[in-house]
């Protein structure tokens, strides 16, 4: 290189400016776009938050209809006792005991519209402040009402100022914490709870398999004999899934939720089976102009023409009289020779 009027660039003229760490306001920034998404995202399927809201030991915050429809689908699989678990939030939500409903304060031009498409407005009832990134936050268990934090210290009594249930100072939840204390608070707060049987609302943990045992014991009992008197003893019978029902959950709102997310769920299942598959038609399609439309792919053959036919006869027929005259040599003759056509097979 060298002698062609270049140049050979230098560490120093590339590398403009080395990488750095980033700053503490740079860190502050992404910290408060972040919570400000999740104060107004559903945490598992991220969708616009809408009452009524739900959250877990974390703090987290989600949809109720959305955790419902998870736990559904988790229990229609019966493979393993923790599917609902290790599919919402790392195992922190199991079931409906898991969380606790937050009771939020809306803002007056928003009190009446709680649907995704406004935007939640969410604020202190005591101080009136704008509960977000901006502002910690806090609720009780088991009630669910929701304070800000300032507010919660300078209570009087530990009792709730919207419904006067008493609380402990440690079932005061921050919502979305990102302080390492807070997080390792909730974290010792919950193998607390566990190693007394109890969930986050409160409420004692359900045994393990405790649905899947009582449909299972139904379900021998009502088609054992039914199998034996069809199948005859020792043949397996198809085992059916678990179908949960909302007739037997008390609370209306949870009832409703449950209901409409089984009717969907069914609807989808039925349009799965009635819809016919498009790759399949295209293989017994009727406008394909071939003979033999009425034959599927795999009969379906050629034809040989008449004229083919006709030719092939009158073919063999000259190779039968060329033979009878080749076993009699005195009746060929030269002349019969060359007018004799080519042999056709």
């Amino acid at each position: 290189m060298g002698n062609d009027g270049g140049s050979i660039p230098t560490r120093r003229e590339l590398v403009k400016e080395a990488a750095k760490d980033p700053s503490s306001t740079q860190i502050k920034e992404t910290q408060n776009e972040k919570l400000e998404y999740y104060w107004s995202h559903c945490a598992l399927t991220q969708k616009p938050l809408a009452v009524p809201i739900v959250s877990d030991s974390t703090g987290n915050l989600y949809n109720k209809d959305a955790v419902i429809e998870q736990l559904l689908i988790a229990s229609n699989n019966f493979q393993d006792d923790n599917v609902a678990g290790n599919k919402l939030t790392s195992g922190t939500i199991q079931s409906l005991r898991d969380v606790v409903e937050v009771h939020f304060s809306l803002e007056e031009e928003n009190a009446n519209d709680t649907t995704r498409s406004s935007g939640l407005k969410l604020v202190c009832p005591v101080s009136r402040k704008r509960l977000g990134p901006g502002v910690k936050a806090v609720y009780l268990v088991p009630c669910g009402h929701a304070f800000a934090e300032s507010a919660v210290r300078e209570m009087p009594g530990e009792q709730c100022l919207e419904c006067n249930a008493t609380y402990a100072l440690d079932h005061v939840i921050p919502i979305l914490p990102t302080s390492i204390a807070d997080k390792d608070r909730l974290r010792e707060r919950d193998s607390t709870l566990h190693s007394a049987g109890l969930t986050h609302s409160l409420k004692k943990i359900l045994g393990p398999g405790k649905k899947r045992k009582k449909a299972e014991s139904a379900k021998e009992v009502d088609t054992t004999d039914v199998a034996d008197s069809i199948a005859g003893p020792g043949i397996p019978q198809k085992e059916e899934a678990f179908v949960p029902s909302s007739k037997a959950i008390k609370n209306e709102g949870t009832a409703s939720l449950t209901a409409k997310v089984l009717a969907e769920q069914e609807d989808r299942n039925k349009r799965r089976k009635t819809v016919p598959n498009e790759n399949l038609q295209t293989l017994f399609s009727a406008s394909s102009g071939m003979v033999g439309k009425k034959s599927d792919f795999m009969s379906r053959g050629f034809t040989i023409p008449a004229e083919a036919k006709r030719a092939r006869a009158v073919a063999r027929e000259h190779n039968d009289q060329m033979r009878q005259t080749i076993r009699k040599p005195e009746m060929i003759t030269p002349e019969a020779t060359l007018q004799s056509p080519i042999n056709v097979i």
